[in-house]
């Protein structure tokens, strides 16, 4: 790993560096994207245009990032993490990738690379991890959902649902505003910002209908 500063090469024109953060030279980053203080960014990852990492926060090694995505201070994001488009990572959030940890083997010899198969998390478009939460690989936060501050994530988040406590649970719906839906007379909800509709499944599913 190398200590890259602000005085980045000419193939990352339009993209900060600050002082301090480790970006390995293999690392794809998008024009617009900022990379802040202590940050560290592991061999093989890829970030899209006009995305944050904060101070602090952990990239590992071959993760995929979308565009517009904002990784706060301290986060840890660990392979083979996916995050798509307009992902919001909130402070201290971790994303594990071992499903069973151990540090030794059942012989007591400390475990190396080859001893485990990591698993991954998968945030979809426009999902926000709340701060100090925890994804607990394997699973899947779906597109638009939101994630409460300190919730642990152990199963799988459906699209648009809000979800809390530990383990999480679904405890309502969210819009693309981020806004907490209301349910309206006929059995739809609604944003209260934009009045955008969504209509649930009796699978549990919600679906967006357009404007009001």
């Amino acid at each position: 790993m190398t200590t890259t500063t602000a005085s980045a090469p000419t193939a990352r024109t339009a993209v900060r560096i600050a002082d301090g953060a480790q970006v390995h030279d293999s690392v794809t980053l998008g024009s617009g994207t900022c990379v802040w203080e202590l940050a560290q960014i592991r061999e093989g990852a890829t970030l899209g245009e006009g995305c944050v990492v904060g101070r602090g926060a952990y990239i590992g090694t071959g993760v995929s990032v979308g565009t517009h995505v904002k990784i706060q201070n301290h986060a840890l994001v660990y392979e083979p993490a996916t995050l798509a488009d307009g992902v919001f990572v909130g402070p201290a959030v971790v994303l594990t990738n071992d499903h069973n940890p151990r540090a030794v083997g059942v012989d007591g010899a400390l475990k190396s690379a080859s001893d485990w198969e990591p698993v991954g998390v998968t945030v979809e478009e426009g999902a926000s991890l709340g701060a100090r939460s925890v994804c607990v690989a394997p699973v899947r936060v779906g597109r638009w959902a939101m994630v409460a501050a300190g919730a642990v994530v152990t199963r799988d988040v459906p699209d648009f649902a809000l979800v809390a406590g530990v383990p999480a649970r679904r405890i309502g719906w969210v819009g693309r505003a981020g806004e907490r839906l209301a349910e309206r007379a006929d059995g739809t909800w609604e944003c209260p910002r934009t009045g955008a509709r969504y209509a649930e499944s009796p699978e549990g599913r919600l679906t967006e209908l357009g404007p009001a």
